[in-house]
Parts: C-alpha cells; structure tokens; sequence
C-alpha cells in the first residue's frame, strides 16, 4: 500500500507528525507484512479542523449533487473491489472467495441502499404553520473494526456524506488497508477535500482523541461493548451524541417445526461464518430437549464439512481468526467449556490438523449448555457453538433473554409461532427461517449491543439533527 505510512487529510495523503508504526499482521502466517503510522492526538486535530472548514459548503450542497457523488464513488469502488478483497484476505484472513463476494461486496450493497434512501428521503416537513428541517449535524468521528472492515466503513460513510457531513475516520489498526483503498475511491471519485478524512492509530489514543474532541459533533462506533463504553465516556464532557453498535450472543431458536436437517446445518455455518467472528453469530443454538440428540449429530456433520486453512485458496470456507490475542481468546473459551462440563460434540481446542501455522481454530460444536456456564454468557467471537435444549417456549424465549447483549435474535420453524416468538425477543433485529438479507432494515441493539440504528433511512437519521422553524409557515 503505497500510502500506508500517511493519513488522509484536506484532500491529499500527508505525512504523520508523529514516527511511530504499528505492524499489521498476516494471521494466516503470523508475520508482520507491513506497517502503519501511528496517529496522535495533534494528527486528530487536523483532520478535524478540515472537516470544520468543509462542513459550511459541502453541508449547503442539494440532494441532488450528493446522489451524484455517491454514484460517482459506487463507479469507482466497483473499478478497486477485488483490490479491496485481496487487502482484506491478506490483513484479516477472509477466504478468497468470501473476501470477495461477502466482505468487498458489502460496500456495493450499502453505497447502493443509502442512495436509494436518500432519493425518497424529505428534509423538510410542514407541520401546522412550523417547518420541520432535518440539518446534517456536523463534524462525525467513525471509528470502525476489524472483522468487517468495508463493511461498517461504507455503513458510516455513506449516510454521513448523503446526509451533508463532514467526517474523520479511524479504522482498526488491526486491519487498515480495505479503508485506506476506499480513502483513495474517494478522493478519485472527487469528494471535496476536507469532506472525508482519515487517521491509523489505535484506540486509547486515536479514538479517545476523536471521541474527546469539542469540534465533533457526533461519534459512530462499530466495536467491542468495552470500547463503546470509552468511547462514551470520552464524548460526555462535550456531551455529543454516540452511536454504538456493540457485540452480541445472538441466539438461534428451533422451534418444534423447525425442518432440522436445513435448520441445523445454516445455524452451524451461520455461526462460523467469518470464523465466527461477527457481532450477530447465531452463536447459542436453543433446541427442544427431545431433540438434542439428532441435532448434535447434524451439527457435527456440518461443522466437520467446514473447510479450514488458506484463504488465498478458493476452497476455503474458513480463515484463521485476526490475531494471537484473539487465537488465545478463543482457545480459553473452549476449555472453559470443556471444564465446566459441557459437552464437546467436535473441535476442541488447538489448530486443525495439518495447520501448524497461522491462527487457525478447530471448529467447535458444544451441547447441553447451560445458561450460567461461560459459553452461554460472553461472547466468544470464533467458530464456537453452543447447543443449549429447552422444554417449551416460555423457556426458550427466557434462555434467549439471559443475555447483557441485544443485537440480533433467529427463529426456525413456522411462521405464525415465529413472528409471536420474535415479539418476545429483546433484539434489535429477529430474523426468521433464514430471510435474504435487508440492506434497508434498522440495524443496532438493545442493552450492552450498543444504541442507535444503521442502515437505510435509519442510518440516514443518526447523522441528522432536527429544528422546528415556528410560523415559517402561512396559516
């Protein structure tokens, strides 16, 4: 990456004021690969006082000049996709294909769904003889991850610019690339300098310094339930508005309907998807009791037909997880696991056979969980399922509730019960039988999963405040 040691600024890649690096790591060979600078605080206050200087025009600009942009950025990033998956491949270790067609692809998805919100979406509204207008807030910090990186970039940026924002973005330093390119689309797509701004470092010291800064407006943060919390208290002396979509420990309930064979198998691959390493893996599967056994023997077969290794290989359904500290993570919750009793149906701790390098994990499949054992309760963000049975729906419904995290809930089974079920869920989104996924649809939690909600119009809303011109109107 020939910009890797500057940051984005005012329109043009410029070089840090601080020396210091961090290495970024190919988890698949566990050696460093390149390096990244180092942001600081003074870095921070550049790029904010750019986006300050481009708020008042570009804010000004029409509906109209802002669709146009985003045509321009979608055409672009269209041209550097696979640039884009192959970042992502070699900083995070995402299969080949998956890289490709999943993570890349995510940014076509919502660059296209924020276009088509905004095209319908009205600023301003009569009410009586007052007009509502919706104004873009100002300044925003985004703070993104690591496990989908284009992702929740493309998810912050895209309504940030639709709705006139100007902005300063931290990505993970974990894996920085797939950002960096899409700074570049940008800027080729001729986003006006100051606009769109960005600083590598980490978060105790790039986040902080965004989260903490009097001159931002609003912070959006994608992350663990720990950083949202220091991101919170780090914006509440200048008491600004926080967006937090935090972690989860999605349950996945099979109704007695449920088609098992298909029900059990998507769950299995669901929550390994991504090596496990997404906020909504369906990562508790509640089963009826009566039907354990059969779903153990499913779920083994599913879990042990995952393809691990290679991710530049196009026969690979999983990569190694980020990093070591997330390898450890993962290795102590599954002997946590086996030492407080639950069952392993298959994985287990170490790497796959064969696979003596990178940080691999063997997928695991846990049964007769119980809701006080740690499996049940943290989330472990990696290939591990745990298989929890219930005796009727009343206590389903209570095992899927037993949980600090709100973000997204599953219902297997008939539609009718389904939907009555899903009213019970204290989740953000519920997705019944398995649905194509809605790029349009509120995405955000309850509880510790964070507040506020992406995606579609909703998204459009978090970047916007509200103002009431009284007797604007003829009565």
């Amino acid at each position: 990456m020939k910009h890797a040691l500057k940051f984005y600024i005012d329109g043009a890649w410029v070089d840090p004021l601080s020396t210091a690096r961090i290495a970024v790591t190919n988890p698949a060979t566990e050696e460093a690969f390149a390096e990244v600078a180092a942001g600081t605080a003074a870095d921070v206050d550049r790029a904010v006082a750019a986006a300050k200087a481009a708020f008042p025009t570009f804010s000004a600009t029409t509906k109209d000049e802002r669709l146009k942009l985003l045509q321009r950025i979608l055409d672009c990033y269209m041209d550097r996709r696979e640039e884009v998956a192959e970042a992502l491949t070699r900083e995070m270790g995402a299969p080949k294909r998956f890289a490709l067609e999943a993570q890349a692809q995510t940014g076509v998805n919502h660059l296209r769904h924020t276009m088509l919100a905004l095209e319908s979406f009205a600023f301003e509204r009569p009410q009586g003889t007052t007009l509502i207008v919706r104004e873009p807030i100002g300044v925003v910090g985004l703070i993104t991850p690591w496990n989908w990186p284009i992702n929740q970039l493309v998810l912050k940026v895209a309504p940030a610019l639709a709705t006139g924002c100007t902005m300063v973005v931290k990505p993970s330093e974990i894996a920085p690339f797939g950002a960096m390119i899409f700074a570049d689309v940008l800027h080729e797509a001729g986003v006006p300098k100051g606009v769109f701004n960005l600083v590598n470092g980490d978060g105790p010291t790039v986040g902080h310094a965004i989260s903490a800064h009097p001159d931002v407006a609003m912070v959006s943060i994608t992350g663990s339930t720990r950083a949202g919390a220091a991101v919170a208290k780090a914006a509440a002396d200048t008491i600004k508005r926080v967006a937090q979509e935090l972690g989860g420990k999605t349950a996945n309930i099979l109704l007695e309907s449920a088609d098992l064979e298909p029900a059990v198998t998507r769950g299995v691959q669901n929550c390994f998807r991504n090596t496990g390493q997404s906020c909504t893996s369906p990562a508790r599967m509640l089963v009826p009791a009566d039907a354990v056994e059969q779903v153990e023997a499913i779920a083994k077969r599913a879990a042990e037909a995952m393809r691990v290794g290679d991710p530049t290989r196009d026969d690979v359904d999983l990569g190694p997880a980020i990093s070591k500290a997330q390898f450890d993570k993962i290795q102590h919750y599954i002997e946590r696991g086996i030492a407080e009793g639950a069952k392993l149906v298959t994985g287990g701790p170490g790497r796959p056979e064969g696979l003596n390098r990178g940080y691999y994990v063997r997928p695991t499949v846990f049964s007769n969980v119980r809701r006080d054992m740690t499996i049940a309760r943290d989330e472990i963000f990696g290939p591990v399922l745990a298989i929890m049975p219930y005796r009727d729906l009343d206590e389903a419904v209570q095992i899927a509730n037993d949980t600090v995290y709100g973000l997204s809930a599953n219902v297997q089974g008939d539609r009718e019960t389904a939907v009555k079920v899903a009213a019970r869920l204290r989740s953000g989104q519920v997705l019944i039988n398995y649905p194509p996924y809605d790029s349009m649809a509120p995405f955000g939690g309850y509880g510790q999963s964070g507040n506020g909600r992406e995606q579609g119009v909703y998204g459009l809303e978090e970047y916007l405040e509200t103002k009431a011109v009284v007797g604007a109107l003829v009565a």
